[in-house]
């Protein structure tokens, strides 16, 4: 399990559905990174970087508190809200980007949808002197200002998508059309686990130095394996990132965490996984959301990283497989612990964060008080701010974290 075949699927999910124009360009990416993933030079400037520029290893923090709040298992952070940028996309921007340098691109251009990818890719850019173009929803710029002012600093373009939902899905189509126009000289660095065979083994692999380290410091501070690891799921590069190297220690359970938003009895959620069926999106055969027309459904989420209607087709696999199970969190209960986290242990989550930490809540009591939880804390929450303190002030402000969980 964890490699996909040569059409590039895992079990039933992956492969290449593209135009034409893009199929000899995804081959010859593929053939690229295969060969620079033998290339020693390639690996050490990327460790290099990982370290020195994005501050890697990250720690494994014991939340003793939260611990002791809680009252069952022991909880532990992995801290990609300390990486350069903020989040856990620098791992996989800087070996992209590292690669189209390699292979001679000028121009970097990228979809997001929180602003961290984005930030991410207009950092690194900048650190190796290529142009950057930015696709983001105009309704994710609205709720994501303070990114998208970090990439205008950072010298990226920044086009606003006023098409569709305005969200991620929309950046991901004008992405996908730049990049045939201009395939030549630029290189999409695809934020997350999604896309065309080579994107989903490429993204995921970049960003497993996320639980590579979590496996090694465990095994270090408790001495063995943890017996649970949670992560929040949108397109699902962060989860991967801590599930992959964990996924042939069947003892470890693998949990990922989706918004089921305003309810999964509503229309208002991007539960992919929970509620969704198989079919195509942006170039891969994966679990999406559709309407009884097959059509792809508007989705909704509080957090703007999670608000996508597909998922990458490794996570349908791990369902397929029984390997990794998929839960659901509302907004208002990943609202409440991202008050709770902030106000127990002093790190303020991203709102994407805190889908895992509010059902790490609930496993943790279930699980009891001589086990061991990881939650991946992807990201840190100075983006949401603004987003939080409207809720809070609109009435949103009941954060005892109960009402409407499903799954």
């Amino acid at each position: 399990m964890g490699q996909p075949n040569k059409l590039g699927y895992f079990g039933a999910f992956g492969g290449r559905f593209v135009p034409e124009t893009l199929m000899t360009a995804l081959i010859e990416l593929e053939k690229e990174y295969k060969s620079l993933k033998r290339d020693k030079s390639f690996r050490e400037e990327l460790k290099d970087l990982l370290h020195n520029y994005a501050g890697r290893p990250t720690p494994l923090y014991y939340a003793r508190r939260l611990t002791e709040k809680w009252g069952g298992s022991k909880i532990y952070l992995k801290r990609e809200d300390l990486t350069h940028t903020g989040a856990h996309k620098i791992n996989n921007c800087l070996g992209q980007g590292l690669l189209a340098v390699r292979i001679g691109k000028k121009r970097l251009i990228a979809e997001t949808g929180a602003g961290q990818h984005g930030v991410a890719v207009a950092t690194v850019a900048c650190l190796f002197g290529l142009e950057c173009t930015i696709y983001m929803g105009k309704k994710d710029m609205a709720r994501q200002e303070p990114n998208v002012k970090r990439m205008q600093l950072l010298n990226a373009e920044v086009i606003g998508v006023d098409s569709g939902s305005k969200t991620l899905k929309d950046a991901t189509n004008e992405t996908i059309r730049d990049w045939v126009t201009n395939i030549s000289t630029s290189h999409y660095i695809i934020g997350s686990t999604v896309g065309p065979h080579p994107y989903p083994m490429m993204v995921r692999d970049f960003q497993a130095i996320i639980g590579h380290e979590a496996k090694k410091q465990a095994k270090r501070i408790i001495k063995g394996l943890p017996d649970a690891i949670v992560a929040c799921v949108g397109g699902g590069s962060n989860s991967l990132g801590i599930f992959y190297p964990f996924i042939n220690d069947i003892d470890v359970r693998l949990i990922g965490v989706e918004t089921s938003g305003l309810g999964l009895k509503t229309q208002h959620h991007a539960a992919t996984l929970s509620r969704g069926k198989p079919g195509v999106l942006h170039g891969s055969y994966s679990y999406l959301l559709q309407d009884q027309n097959g059509q792809v459904r508007a989705t909704h989420s509080v957090a703007a990283g999670l608000d996508y209607p597909g998922v990458g087709p490794e996570h349908s696999h791990l369902k397929s497989t029984g390997r990794a199970t998929y839960v659901t969190v509302t907004d208002k209960q990943a609202l409440a612990a991202f008050v709770e986290l902030s106000r127990t242990e002093g790190i303020i989550p991203a709102l994407e964060s805190s889908f895992a930490l509010a059902y790490a809540k609930k496993l943790a009591r279930r699980m009891g008080r001589d086990r061991i939880i990881i939650i991946n804390l992807s990201g840190r929450g100075d983006k949401d701010l603004g987003t939080v303190q409207s809720l809070l002030d609109g009435g949103g402000n009941n954060t005892n974290g109960h009402g409407g969980e499903e799954g």
